[in-house]
């Protein structure tokens, strides 16, 4: 599998990455079995980018990418991890994460983003995972801490990466606006995009893609099917969108969207993945994967290739946004990821 260099650093990432969120049983318990399984096949796929975070089931997510990863050789792959939520003891437990993860509540979220918070939370993920190092260290979630967040953890993540502990440093949010101030103001080398530039979604057209582009930084796609609209060759009703039940308007859009698919040989789900690679910013999609199916199909449709036309054509019927932009090769074929997961559940 090809890889892609963050702009102005020494980290290349594979243009498929493994979104470890749904190991660490996000909505509901993922065997232990089935989350190594789930990492070996993205191994035998190709894949050497990983993410994780503490917020991934209370550490769970942490320890079992860990423990997946260990034996094999340590300068083969990329793994990024977050900071921004501390984990401290619960003194009020009630027995289940309230937060969306099937996991014991013997442990707590605490939004930290100090430079004490950030080297705090460093240690104890190097601890959980057993690795030696984080490659990526991402901030999470911090839309409602941009102070803290912009004055005092990029900082900190700054002389990290000057001191050569981290490889490159970055923020992932659902959100675009505040990524791309982050972009522009901070130290930050890339992002991790949320959900804001997919077929139903291009919302990052308006600030964090051309501000990448002007700065010559980089992005990370996550949420690239929105929640499972896109993940069908057939969309239906019931399906998620944003985590909610996905509006009759955008069933239908998506629906349409499905059809042009398939009139050009390719699949709603292949587009999705494909899709955010339109962007030249673009160097990696990351999808959450719990089982060696998810990830064998994923990785099978990453393979895909989609024609160029049918961004033409789903710009002509008004289904994407005009200035979308072109992409692909001689060929008129866009190989997924060589362009290079109502509101989203803070998990990315």
């Amino acid at each position: 599998m090809q890889r892609r260099k963050i702009h102005d650093t020494r980290i290349e990432l594979t243009e498929l990455g493994f979104g470890a969120s749904v190991i660490g049983n996000l909505f509901r318990v993922t065997p232990p079995e089935d989350a190594s399984a789930a990492v070996d096949a993205a191994w035998d796929a190709g894949i050497r980018y990983f993410d994780t975070a503490p917020h991934y089931g209370l550490g769970l997510s942490e320890r079992r990418l860990g423990a997946a990863l260990r034996g094999r050789p340590r300068d083969e792959y990329i793994v990024s991890s977050k900071v921004g939520r501390l984990l401290v003891p619960n003194e009020h437990p009630r027995g289940v994460d309230s937060e969306g993860f099937v996991v014991r509540d013997d442990l707590r979220r605490q939004w930290d983003f100090s430079r004490d918070g950030v080297l705090r939370s460093i240690e104890a993920t190097l601890e959980r995972t057993g690795l030696d190092r984080l490659d990526i260290v991402y901030l999470h979630d911090p839309e409602d801490h941009w102070q803290p967040a912009a004055d005092e953890a990029m900082p900190a993540l700054a002389d990290l990466r000057d001191q050569g502990v981290v490889g490159a440093i970055g923020t992932g949010m659902n959100q675009s606006a505040m990524l791309a101030r982050f972009l522009r103001e901070t130290a930050a080398d890339l992002v991790m995009l949320a959900g804001r530039y997919t077929l139903l979604d291009q919302t990052a057209l308006d600030d964090v893609l051309p501000d990448a582009q002007d700065t010559g930084k980089s992005v990370v796609a996550v949420g690239v099917f929105n929640s499972g609209l896109l993940s069908s060759d057939l969309p239906a009703a019931g399906l998620k969108y944003d985590y909610q039940d996905a509006p009759p308007a955008l069933v239908a859009r998506a629906r349409a969207i499905a059809e042009i698919c398939k009139q050009h040989g390719t699949t709603l789900p292949a587009a999705a993945i494909a899709f955010p690679t339109t962007h030249p910013s673009t160097v990696n999609v990351t999808l959450g994967m719990r089982t060696r199916e998810q990830v064998e199909r994923n990785a099978d449709l990453q393979r895909s290739a989609v024609p160029q036309a049918l961004w033409d054509d789903l710009r002509s019927q008004g289904l994407i946004r005009p200035d979308v932009p072109a992409a692909g090769g001689a060929d008129g074929s866009v190989p997924i990821g060589d362009g290079i997961q109502g509101r989203h559940h803070r998990c990315l």
